[in-house]
């Protein structure tokens, strides 16, 4: 397999077994008249399905059984963490598919991702295996949104460590400012609440009335409802019973306010703003901060209701890569596209942090070293982009895009520079086909003023009086 420094079967480097490899091992084979297929697909609320047909040889011995069995699984991981569900289907060889069926159940190997979706739907995840003629067809709900700044607005950005709120007063940005506070931590889900309603108030104050709030969230979404979000995860751990009011705090702040209110996924917001400013469609934003959040817009423009929380989607197929702290499992984009990230590949590279040291201030003190030019810091932000070159094609098995759109506090400064010279140069080395397709850019000052509560606030239609 090619590594991410390129070389092949390289032992150097953390990212060992990019997905994106693992194509290659195949290639051909859905031509050929011998081949056979595992067809993959996860039902989600209102009827949607997102499906993916996965070519295989016929004949297997037992070694290449198990592999594709592995391949198999990471898919389906990759699908209900891109988009969303309740119900997994399969059809294949048993020897492959009942494994990855078992995989999903409540004592699972994806223990995890059954209680995680289980918690989002409301009802047991299921799964079924079926003949490959009663497989349901990829069917999804297209959004257009039409951005617009008239009246008075706020919009706002929820993230782990800090939120910005912003007032627009006919487009205008009369009010932006940042508020830190710790969501993960806090058990009441009044503490979510109150911070936030103080900070929209505090906006408010700078316009003479409030027509709409729009907003932008960490987190998954089901309409308005929270999932099982980091924000929230204090509240479901030590504070079930509160559980179900936190999900429910942007439909109270709604009836609070009583004006046209929408709340967006974060990273779907950020493609938003990347296609405002720059008039670019079919964008995946993928925002590196204290995880990774991923947004799509589709080349007609429009928002396909995805969940798209690749932070815990699979990018390695090394069974050895680090692991995520909260769901247990290796090689998924937390660990390649955040702090998260750089936290493990500095100390892998002789950074010592004292352990009360956060994520936030790690990020900082390695970025400092990047712009002093110290060779560790370096070795930090060249991994994360050949960790990125390698997610180009594997992220596009399942979105059509050909924008990728990078920013986030992982990008800031001369990291991010790096990040995207390796990404391009490595992407253009290993998959030059791909390096035609796709253009990895980060937001330019335009976009970055913008920003996904600016954005955000442009959302909501004004009913007319």
């Amino acid at each position: 397999m090619v590594c991410s420094c390129g070389k092949k079967n390289c032992r150097d480097c953390g990212f060992i077994a990019p997905m994106s490899a693992l194509w290659r091992v195949y290639d051909g084979i859905g031509a050929k008249a011998s081949a056979g297929v595992v067809a993959i697909a996860w039902e989600r609320e209102g009827g949607k399905v997102f499906r993916y047909d996965f070519p295989i040889p016929k004949r297997l011995d037992p070694a290449a059984e198990k592999f594709v069995t592995r391949v198999v699984e990471r898919i389906a991981k990759f699908i209900v963490w891109s988009a969303g569900g309740w119900k997994l289907y399969l059809s294949g060889p048993d020897a492959i598919v009942k494994p990855v069926a078992r995989a999903y159940t409540k004592n699972g190997a994806r223990k995890f991702d059954y209680d995680f979706f289980t918690s989002i739907y409301g009802r047991p995840v299921e799964t079924a295996i079926v003949p490959l003629r009663k497989m349901p067809e990829t069917s999804e709900k297209l959004q257009r949104v039409k951005t617009v700044a008239d009246g008075c607005r706020i919009g706002f950005d929820l993230g782990a460590s800090d939120f910005k709120i912003s007032a627009l007063n006919k487009g205008k940005v009369v009010f932006s400012k940042e508020f830190p506070w710790d969501p993960r931590n806090q058990p009441d889900p009044e503490y979510h609440y109150s911070k936030l309603t103080a900070g929209l108030k505090e906006a408010a104050a700078a316009l003479p009335r409030v027509d709409a709030i729009g907003g932008s969230t960490a987190g998954v979404l089901v309409g308005q409802k929270l999932g099982l979000a980091s924000l929230l995860r204090a509240v479901k751990e030590k504070n079930p019973s509160k559980f179900e009011a936190a999900q429910n705090m942007f439909y109270r702040i709604e009836k609070d306010w009583n004006v046209p209110f929408a709340v967006y996924n974060d990273g779907d917001v950020t493609a938003l703003a990347g296609m405002i400013t720059m008039n670019r469609k079919g964008i995946l934003g993928v925002a590196m901060g204290s995880s990774e959040a991923v947004g799509y817009v589709d080349p007609g423009g429009a928002m396909n209701g995805r969940i798209s929380e690749l932070a815990f989607a699979p990018v390695d197929f090394n069974p050895n890569a680090p692991k995520d702290e909260w769901s247990g499992d290796a090689g998924v984009g937390a660990m390649a596209f955040s702090q998260q990230a750089v936290n493990w590949l500095a100390e892998a590279n002789g950074f010592k942090f004292p352990k009360t040291m956060k994520l936030p201030e790690r990020l900082k003190t390695v970025q400092a070293a990047m712009e002093k030019g110290d060779g560790a810091a370096l070795k930090v932000f060249v991994q994360i982009g050949r960790f990125l070159a390698h997610a180009v094609p594997w992220y596009n098995e399942f979105y059509d895009y050909a924008n990728m759109m990078i920013l986030g506090r992982v990008t800031s400064g001369l990291g991010g520079e790096i990040i995207l010279e390796t990404a391009k140069a490595l992407l253009g080395d290993v998959y030059p086909e791909w390096a035609e397709k796709i253009d990895i850019f980060m937001p330019d000052e335009k976009a970055r003023r913008l920003g996904q509560s600016v954005a955000a606030a442009q959302i909501p239609l004004i009913k007319k009086r």
